[in-house]
């Protein structure tokens, strides 16, 4: 029994993904894979099937959520004998990943890919601003500096702003902004600390980057409020050259009709590279288990592994070596160009509360949208950052 969360373009790959093991293993009745709704219905469910001694097989988690789990007894460790017998080691996976998952000194997770948030852009309107090297690929906008100027430069092409931002009806986007912004600080302090029971955030570090962020609307480089839809829409038909996004929307726009666009990690603008990014995971929801049941849990995790390929199609960077390192994924265009972003990406800090889809990114991510609206001050966001994740931190984690 497998349970994920996969829905729309995922969905349709992981799906194709399982019957890849279905024919290799007898048949439909070989696999029960069964899909819920993302988010927090999610993993509650997983929470209470394990509570209640009717767990999956395997499931699907973000390797932000599943610390948590594997926190509150939820998920069982995945041992170096577990990987063996299937073939598998430690080194079959980006480093960053793997490294991101073992928890306490054990692995936790398997990772399938990293999701790191990047760079769209417009390659007509990067054209007509001198900003498109000969191949389609974006010139080096390093350096904040290099950064502005290149917005400014594009926002003469377009008649308005540069860069859109989804920011209304939007949580999650400004806070994979910010969170790639502020650690590419040299001296960046973790968010969250003690299992997100503080708050340890460098508050000089938040005002520059919100800050920054405000000055970029008011010079009219940035969309002062726009949603998710309309970011995307705003970069397909030309009013900006560049939207920040998360790799998943590459296949709505290979869907536009004409739209000439490429993809590119996040620039570095300050000390260091960096990149917010979560990555799929398989887990084991703690059940008991032979050493044959086990095993043909490894085998199914390691064919979702080895097809990979698949997976990438759809935008994610596979965490799987043997297929990160292909030459059939190196050719894959666009999705390889921005790659790299995979090894100097950066998760959300371990807290129960927190991870993709979560109360801490709903709460900061409304805030950070307010900066970026204009309706509050840095100095006021973070306030009411503060004030709202109070409970929470003075929470015990329910697991």
């Amino acid at each position: 029994m497998y349970w994920n969360l996969f829905a729309g373009g995922d969905g349709g790959r992981m799906q194709d993904m399982e019957k890849v093991y279905e024919k290799a293993h007898g048949g439909p009745s070989s696999l029960q894979a069964t899909t819920f709704s993302w988010g927090n219905p999610y993993y509650s469910k997983v929470t209470l099937a394990t509570e209640g001694n009717q767990p999956p097989d395997v499931a699907a988690a973000h390797l932000t959520r599943a610390k948590p789990l594997f926190d509150g007894g939820i998920l069982e460790p995945v041992t170096t004998e577990d990987l063996a017998s299937v073939g598998l080691s430690a080194e079959d996976f980006n480093e960053k990943a793997w490294k991101a998952q073992v928890t306490d000194g054990r692995a936790i997770a398997i990772p399938l890919d990293t999701h790191p948030f990047v760079m769209f852009f417009n390659q007509e309107v990067l054209q007509k601003a001198d900003l498109l090297e000969k191949d389609g690929t974006i010139t080096d906008l390093t350096g904040v500096d290099t950064f502005e100027s290149a917005l400014e430069e594009i926002s003469g092409v377009t008649g308005g702003a540069a860069l859109a931002v989804a920011n209304v009806s939007e949580t999650a986007t400004p806070w994979r902004l910010f969170w790639s912004l502020y650690n590419q600080y040299e001296d960046a302090t973790p968010f969250l600390s003690d299992g997100g029971a503080s708050i340890t955030v460098d508050e000089a570090i938040f005002e520059d980057i919100t800050s920054r962020i405000q000055k970029w609307v008011d010079k009219g480089w940035l969309t002062r409020g726009i949603d998710y839809p309309g970011s995307q829409t705003s970069m397909y038909t030309g009013k900006v050259g560049i939207y920040l996004q998360g790799e998943w929307e590459i296949s709505t726009a290979q869907d536009v009709e004409g739209l000439k666009f490429g993809m590119a990690p996040i620039p570095r603008l300050f000390d260091r590279k960096a990149a917010h990014a979560d990555s799929h995971c398989f887990v084991l929801p703690r059940k008991e288990r032979t050493p044959e049941q086990r095993k043909q849990a490894m085998t199914f995790i390691k064919t979702m592994l080895e097809e990979s390929m698949t997976w990438a199609q759809g935008g994610h960077v596979p965490a799987y070596v043997p297929t990160f390192e292909s030459a059939e994924y190196k050719k894959l265009r666009p999705q390889s160009d921005y790659a790299p972003a995979a090894e100097y990406a950066v998760y959300d800090d371990p807290a129960w509360y927190g991870g993709s889809g979560s109360t801490f990114e709903e709460t900061v991510g409304a805030q950070l949208a307010q900066i970026q609206l204009g309706a509050i001050s840095p100095k006021q966001g973070l306030d009411a950052i503060r004030g709202q994740l109070q409970v929470y931190l003075d929470t015990p984690s329910p697991l």
